[in-house]
């Protein structure tokens, strides 16, 4: 009897030891099921859809404090590229250069290209 509550307890802090919290550098959200179902069936609901995800994945990454995932803002900037929003397309472009410098020589150049375009 006088073994059974320490061990108990023992037993309760070992298990309590072993607990893993979740703990992400990055929020995805829907980003692969999104992408996937644009490339599966491209049409404007799909398109839509995307780019409705890496908005949703940006906005949640800031309210949970979390680093937008790598190459999110440069594919949303690609989405307004392509529907003639340069504006957006380089604040995207710059966005993705300040939170991965390591991308900072691709931006620029996309940058470049879209300044030229006008």
């Amino acid at each position: 009897m006088k073994f059974k509550l320490p061990m108990i307890m023992m037993l309760a802090v070992m298990a309590t030891g072993c607990a893993t919290t979740k703990s992400s550098m990055y929020n995805y959200g829907t980003y692969s099921e999104s992408y996937y179902a644009m490339k599966k069936e491209a049409n404007a609901d799909t398109s839509l859809e995307w780019k409705s995800t890496l908005e949703e994945i940006i906005s949640d990454s800031k309210t949970d404090k979390l680093r937008v995932p790598p190459g999110v803002f440069a594919n949303l900037g690609y989405i307004y590229l392509q529907a003639n929003n340069n504006e957006k397309a380089v604040f995207f472009f710059q966005a993705e250069k300040e939170a991965y410098p390591e991308a900072g020589k691709f931006m620029n150049n996309l940058i470049r290209k879209v300044e030229k375009q006008g």
